[in-house]
């Protein structure tokens, strides 16, 4: 269970869409966490600098006060009659000064003032006692402390100031990514989206490779739709072109071929009417067979060239009635060949193609093994259609060798030596153009089966 979820992992990150979606996963997903660590450092500096602004603006207002009524307003700190504010307490001692506080602070007072500012713990500044309100008031009890500030300054008089402010305790909230499910919320989304880019952006690959393997099986494949941004217009269409000079290519070889052929019929049918004056009538015979090898192979090789090029359009058909049609055909002409079983329902093939393909294999079948049996399948989204013969079978090295050109059976089979050797060949090039295959193997029980296997 697990082997096969391993490789299937493995050969979705060799791909382009598993590359982009690993790519832009990794790469959100640390922008994401970058930009909320950005976003924790600035609320952090905020936060303080809040908190400096508040210390800065207590130490302001007492110092305007300090200014216009100093007895009175010592007084009053001397009895903590002012809220947020008192004097020092004596011999606290400033072992962490905050450097920000104090310039802050000489902005407001002036050089002269030679400010120096720091936090301290809260209980240098509020000690203990009965009196304080934590100890008295209900729901208090256990609630963190004010914090403390000590700011010295010298004031416009020339007098040393020593305040003790305090605000009340605030607690940063924690941070975001200490939290696992924002992590999760972040990769999730982030993956999500990575699958769509990557499945939006590997489309036009997808059906250029769609395209390349039609291609690849027959020169004579529809077209591509040119539809999608410039660049893959631009590719889409350059590669439309190379197929049509493809199929230009494979025209201009095919006319050639059949401009040569039947240049050399004229001189060849010279030639047997020659031929035919030979006195001596084993050498005639001899020479006669030889001819009408001859004729045999331009014929046929005129005809593997066309099957190569192919120019035919597509169409639906119902594969069981035209396979028992060329089934009954065969039998009237005295080929014992038999259609045994139909799969059903329809295919879009090549017409021409798929009945002369199929014919070859049955010719093929008569002729090195007696006879053939003609059956359709359907097997995994694929139709099957197998011709057999009860003959020797070929020896299981030579089987793919039978489809090069001129390649024919030992000549120990019936039929071993007779014929050209291209008829596989035709047939495995006439199944190309309709994106199909050919493949022949020994049955268990003596024969060969070749099966062509195509779309359904």
């Amino acid at each position: 269970m697990i082997i096969p979820v391993v490789a299937r992992a493995r050969n979705f990150f060799r791909s382009l869409v598993g590359r982009i979606f690993l790519l832009l996963t990794v790469g959100m997903t640390v922008a994401a966490v970058l930009a909320l660590l950005v976003a924790e450092q600035a609320r952090h500096l905020d936060f303080e600098r809040w908190r400096l602004q508040r210390v800065v603006a207590s130490a302001v207002d007492i110092a305007q006060r300090l200014s216009h009524d100093p007895a009175r307003i010592e007084a009053m700190l001397e009895d903590q009659r002012i809220m947020g504010a008192r004097t020092a307490p004596r011999g606290v001692a400033l072992t962490d000064p905050n450097p920000a506080l104090a310039q802050a602070l000489e902005s407001r007072f002036g050089p002269h003032s030679n400010p120096e500012a720091g936090q301290v713990p809260s209980g240098l500044c509020f000690a203990a006692s009965k009196a304080d309100p934590n100890n008295r008031a209900a729901g208090l009890i256990d609630t963190p402390r004010p914090d403390c500030w000590i700011v010295r300054f010298t004031d416009e008089t020339g007098e040393r100031r020593s305040l003790a402010l305090y605000l009340p305790h605030l607690v940063k909230p924690p941070s975001n990514l200490a939290k696992p499910i924002y992590l999760l919320l972040i990769l999730l989304s982030s993956a999500g989206l990575a699958i769509v880019v990557a499945r939006f952006v590997s489309t036009p690959l997808r059906r250029l490779e769609r395209a390349a393997e039609a291609f690849s099986v027959s020169v004579d494949p529809e077209e591509i739709p040119e539809r999608g941004p410039e660049e893959v217009r631009a590719a889409l269409s350059t590669f439309n072109l190379m197929q049509r000079r493809v199929r230009a290519g494979f025209a201009e070889r095919t006319q050639l071929l059949a401009a040569i052929s039947h240049d050399l019929q004229t001189p060849l049918t010279r030639l047997r009417l020659r031929l035919e004056l030979v006195e001596n009538e084993e050498l005639r015979a001899r020479l006669l067979q030889d001819h009408q090898a001859m004729l045999t192979l331009v014929r046929e090789g005129l005809d593997l060239a066309a099957s190569t090029e192919a120019q035919e359009d597509w169409s639906v058909i119902d594969i069981d009635s035209l396979l028992t049609s060329m089934a009954e055909d065969a039998q009237d002409l005295g080929a014992p060949v038999r259609f045994l079983a139909g799969c059903g329902g329809t295919v879009r093939v090549k017409p021409n193609a798929l009945t002369r393909c199929v014919s070859n294999l049955v010719t093929n079948a008569v002729k090195y093994g007696g006879s053939a049996d003609v059956s359709c399948a359907r097997q995994g989204g694929r139709v099957l259609i197998e011709v057999r013969d009860h003959g020797p079978g070929i020896a299981p090295d030579q089987l793919d060798q039978m489809f090069e050109p001129f390649t024919r059976g030992a000549a120990g089979q019936p039929g071993g030596r007779p014929g050209t050797g291209i008829g596989l060949t035709i047939a495995r090039s006439l199944a190309l153009s309709f994106e199909a295959s050919v493949r022949l193997a020994n049955a268990p029980d003596g024969g060969l089966v070749a099966t062509i296997d195509m779309r359904a």
